[in-house]
């Protein structure tokens, strides 16, 4: 009776179709096996397994391919364990770059050096320092589930130079400024979105997802304000508006609305119902806050028009809608508003992430703080 192998234990053969198989016993029973096309190259794999067992290192599969692997990968994460469009732009990542740059590879032989040569591969063919850095994003997530299952060693993609992401200038309006745009903004059909964008820092994407449904507009006592849920965002894709899950966990939130910010979307709320008269059977019921003239989800472009043209109005420097979303940060924070509560108004998973990005308003805090203790103590 033939005696069975013992874990780590190894055989070598000379297979039929020409190549030569090394096989080892795991601990669990399971065997692997090690291809070449001679002996003394298999023997090499089949050492190098029994080394690697030896040292507690998984012992991986040869055969599967980068693309093969990535591809089940993307199924295992299919919606609803991901948010569908972040699902969508995993997928196209992997289609249009990752796939093309390293599909052919052994997922067990992928290297650390194969990686930063496909983020140089994508950076010459002239993707954005951001795309370039989703790339490694998806990679690493990806590699982190292998690791994990044991297909490979280690996580090549945590040895490499990380894409770093073009830093886009961030250029706030100050309070004078904000006051001087609004003004500008007063009496547009959509005034009160822009209100809304300086006074709660919503995203464009949740400001144009924003339902009825979501916002209270009863004064509560004691300060008399209202409430806005924000419980998605819209998106645009192939020329049909989604309505999709928020950016993360905590960009669900509930943000409060002072008593001139009500009075405005109520303005707003009585012209649509004026608007959904005149539009009769062609009004389109999405309970959309902000609208087209027969209720239909607006567009980026949109707002952006009216944005430059408010700017240009009010002899304002030239800057993005979503400086907007910066301009309410940075007032607030200079006005001494606890970081930790703007970090939970504008929907930052930590207040770190918040303090980070308006590093620029610190110093005036810092000297708020110190006036503060001395007039506290008497100096």
């Amino acid at each position: 009776m033939a005696r069975r192998r013992a874990p780590g234990e190894g055989l070598i053969r000379h297979r039929a179709d020409g190549r030569w198989e090394a096989r080892i016993t795991l601990a669990d029973g399971i065997s692997r096996s090690f291809y070449a096309k001679t002996r003394q190259e298999v023997l090499v794999k089949l050492r190098t397994a029994q080394h690697d067992q030896q040292a507690g290192l998984p012992i991986v599969e040869e055969r599967q391919t980068v693309a093969d692997y990535l591809t089940g990968w993307l199924d295992t994460i299919r919606p609803p364990r991901l948010v569908q469009e972040t699902w969508n732009r995993y997928e196209e990542c992997v289609r249009l770059h990752i796939i093309p740059g390293i599909g052919s590879v052994r997922l067990a032989q992928l290297s650390a050096q194969r990686v930063q040569t496909l983020y140089a591969q994508c950076a010459s063919k002239g993707l954005s320092p951001t795309t370039v850095k989703h790339v490694h994003a998806v990679l690493h997530r990806a590699l982190e589930q292998a690791l994990r299952l044991s297909l490979v060693q280690r996580n090549v993609s945590d040895m490499v130079e990380k894409p770093r992401r073009r830093v886009v200038e961030m250029r706030p309006l100050s309070r004078e400024q904000a006051q001087a745009y609004l003004a500008a903004a007063a009496n547009d059909r959509l005034e009160a979105v822009f209100v809304l964008a300086i006074a709660t820092g919503m995203r464009v994407g949740e400001l144009l997802a924003l339902r009825w449904a979501d916002v209270d507009l009863e004064p509560h006592a004691p300060a008399g304000n209202g409430t806005i849920s924000v419980n998605a965002t819209l998106k645009w894709r192939d020329g049909q508006a989604v309505w999709a899950a928020p950016k993360s966990q905590y960009s669900r939130r509930l943000i409060a609305i002072a008593p001139p910010v009500i009075e405005r979307l109520k303005r707003h709320r009585v012209l649509q119902r004026l608007e959904r008269v005149a539009a009769g059977p062609a009004w389109q019921d999405h309970d959309l806050v902000f609208c087209d003239e027969i209720g239909g989800p607006l567009k980026g472009d949109m707002l952006r028009h009216r944005h430059e043209r408010f700017l240009a109005s009010a002899h304002l420097p030239r800057i993005r809608p979503h400086d907007l979303r910066h301009t309410c940060a940075t007032i607030l924070l200079s006005q001494g508003v606890n970081p930790k509560v703007v970090s939970s108004m504008l929907g930052h998973s930590s207040v770190a992430i918040t303090l980070d990005i308006y590093s620029h308003v610190l110093p005036h805090m810092l000297d708020d703080a110190a006036a503060a203790l001395m007039v506290a103590l008497g100096w």
